[in-house]
């Protein structure tokens, strides 16, 4: 990992998941955004926080949480551009995609 993982609820979703946080922050910095959402499912909801905090401190964007339900990658929340998101990052259990993909999954931009 290119960012430092100082914290024990990333560690275990990195552990457990195929989440490249590196890529996400990278991605984040090379556009420049200043606003991004999080869209995660309920079994990841307890470290939503963390996520927000460390995708944030890392890329300097500010992170907003959607607490909505999430019941897969068509469900995007509506509205975000008019708080200036740029960027909407998908977290799910599985892939959207087969495993050939070369973008990972869940990133959604403009």
């Amino acid at each position: 990992m290119k960012y430092e993982l100082d914290n024990e609820g990333i560690k275990m979703l990195c552990d457990s998941y195929d989440i490249d946080f590196d890529y996400i922050i990278d991605y984040i910095k090379s556009k420049s955004y200043k606003k991004v959402a999080i869209q995660i499912p309920d079994g990841f909801k307890m470290h939503a926080l963390e996520m927000a905090d460390f995708i944030q401190r890392n890329s300097g964007a500010e992170v907003f949480i959607w607490g909505g339900s999430t019941y897969g990658a068509c469900d995007i929340p509506l509205g975000l551009d008019r708080l200036g998101i740029k960027m909407i990052i998908q977290f799910g259990h599985a892939r959207y995609r087969s495993d050939q993909t070369a973008k990972p999954r869940g990133i959604k931009d403009e």
